[in-house]
């Protein structure tokens, strides 16, 4: 079994790490400090949490498709480098404050959303959004692994590419949660922060309907038309 990379080391990318290593996964975490920093998260994870640098976490192995969490505040996605993430799948649990990350013209217009912000950042990468809208303390205590998928919180997975959105849907399941599939990246605009279905602890079916509902989404999409 694969390793997993989390880069972004506050309140979600501990719960990510707790709730990946908790599955049998080696996971190898990252911050902007760099590995002397993160000692007593690995340790309050455990022995399957590995520190390491940002680059290293999110080159692996090298092996295409490898996955890695990115939980960082958005306003830092232009310090990363494209090359570490050549071929990996890079799933995007953060969100854009304007408070916290300053005006991005082409998110307040709705020209783009994150993922779409982030594919364009790291372009040998494939990015899927998902885990942005759940708040990290329901990770942390509202796994539901022996659950029907209807009774398990609800986690929407977007991506351009419907392979990786059925690979990390596979993963979210693993994790005790109810995937639902959120479209592309243009279309996960539906689940970014504001949106109906944000930070709602719902089921599948729920959050179904408020990603088909989600008006002001809707017509963020179409200006990808």
């Amino acid at each position: 079994m694969t390793s997993i990379g989390v880069i972004g080391t506050g309140d979600m990318g501990h719960a990510l790490a707790v709730r990946l290593t908790g599955l049998g996964r080696l996971v190898h975490v990252a911050n902007s400090r760099g590995p002397d920093t993160l000692e007593s998260l690995a340790r309050s994870v455990g022995p399957l949490a590995l520190a390491g640098t940002a680059a290293d976490v999110a080159a692996g192995d090298g092996t295409p498709g490898r996955i890695v969490f990115l939980a960082i505040p958005f306003g830092r996605y232009d310090t990363l480098e494209s090359a570490p993430f050549e071929g990996a799948l890079v799933v995007d649990a953060g969100n854009y404050d304007i408070g916290r990350d300053g005006h991005h013209p082409r998110l307040d217009s709705g020209a783009m959303t994150t993922g779409q912000v982030l594919a364009a950042q790291l372009p040998g990468a494939t990015v899927v959004k998902a885990f942005n809208t759940i708040w990290y303390r329901r990770i942390l205590e509202e796994s539901r692994p022996d659950a029907a998928h209807e009774d398990r919180l609800a986690v929407p997975v977007a991506s351009d590419d419907p392979a990786a959105r059925r690979r990390i849907s596979a993963l979210v399941h693993e994790m005790g949660f109810a995937p639902v599939d959120g479209g592309t990246l243009a279309q996960s605009a539906r689940q970014e922060y504001g949106s109906l279905v944000f930070n709602q602890p719902v089921g599948p079916a729920r959050a179904e309907e408020l990603l088909a509902t989600d008006r002001g989404a809707a017509s963020r999409d179409r200006k990808e038309e």
